[in-house]
């Protein structure tokens, strides 16, 4: 018979494990992709009745599968980066809690795995995700340490996920998967870039250059107001009516344009303060204006 010290055991190694599955994986990230390939999904379905359950599911837990894969192969790679940074000295690879041999099993696990599941929704899908696992592990990874263009290619697969579930339910890419892929690609760049400015020193520390001049100056962060422009044109175009079954009504587009306008006040007050509490707010506002267009389109939609 267990006894409770061995069972308190087992359930501490579990708790363990879990834990660093979650980091391995990014689990915050991989449920925010998830999150935005859902969202592009109800964005293609004609009404709420053709909606899918079992696709659904199969997106969540093969988008979730691309994304932890990418990130367990991301920490791999840069192991002994990683160990040098405060913020990721102790992810369980650099701290040597979990073998490089192991996470490597994982991560080929997860990508095969994730994979399948979206070649079940569609070979398309599936190309897709293939695709953004081969860019972010096997190209953007390599960069961070050599260029600051890394952002650039980076932004690529970090825009598949909210044009992935247009395209899944559609099968097609087209001009709607088109511009879901580009308003996701313009706002990486404030984000990234925000992260970059307040974590400067410790991705120095690391060999990691991530802002576009390589430095805290005006010109990094008059590039970061100019994207944020971009991201708001992207955002709000669908609404005049040029982007095939993609529609926003002027009410929602309205809405964006406001949320829109104060990431771009966020972005300006980086450009004039160039402090790390402002790149700091212009993150968190970014992460809140991703996530808040996406829910105003599917409401769109469903209201319409």
């Amino acid at each position: 018979m267990k006894t409770a010290l061995n069972i308190s055991s087992e359930k501490t190694m579990s708790l363990s494990l879990l834990k660093d599955f979650k980091e391995m994986t990014k689990m915050g990230l991989a449920l925010s992709v998830v999150f935005s390939t859902i969202a592009g999904y109800l964005l293609a379905v004609p009404d709420l009745r053709s909606i899918n359950v079992l696709t659904v599911i199969a997106l969540s837990i093969g988008g979730y599968c691309m994304v932890g894969a990418s990130n367990a192969f991301n920490q791999i790679i840069e192991k002994d980066l990683d160990a040098k940074m405060k913020r990721t000295q102790n992810r369980p690879i650099a701290s040597g809690r979990v073998k490089q041999s192991t996470a490597f099993i994982l991560a080929v696990i997860l990508t095969l795995l994730g994979l399948g599941i979206l070649y079940y929704v569609s070979p398309k899908t599936a190309m897709f995700g293939a695709i953004s696992i081969f860019l972010y592990t096997s190209v953007y990874t390599p960069l961070k340490p050599i260029t600051p263009l890394s952002v650039f290619v980076g932004a690529f697969p970090g825009a598949i996920p909210f044009m992935l579930g247009w395209v899944a339910e559609s099968n097609q890419f087209g001009i709607e998967a088109g511009t879901l892929f580009m308003i996701q690609f313009f706002w990486q760049f404030p984000h990234f870039w925000a992260i970059g400015w307040f974590l400067y020193d410790d991705y120095q520390r690391g060999g990691f250059s991530m802002l576009p001049t390589g430095k805290r100056d005006s010109k990094t962060a008059m590039q970061t107001v100019l994207y944020t422009i971009w991201l708001i044109i992207a955002s709000v175009f669908p609404v005049t009516g040029l982007t095939g079954r993609l529609y926003l009504t002027p009410i929602s587009a309205g809405l964006i344009l406001l949320a829109g306008l104060w990431m771009l006040w966020a972005a300006i007050r980086l450009y004039k303060q160039k402090t790390d509490k402002a790149a700091r707010s212009l993150m968190l506002v970014s992460v809140t204006y991703i996530s808040l267009i996406q829910i105003i389109y599917v409401l769109d939609k469903i209201l319409r």
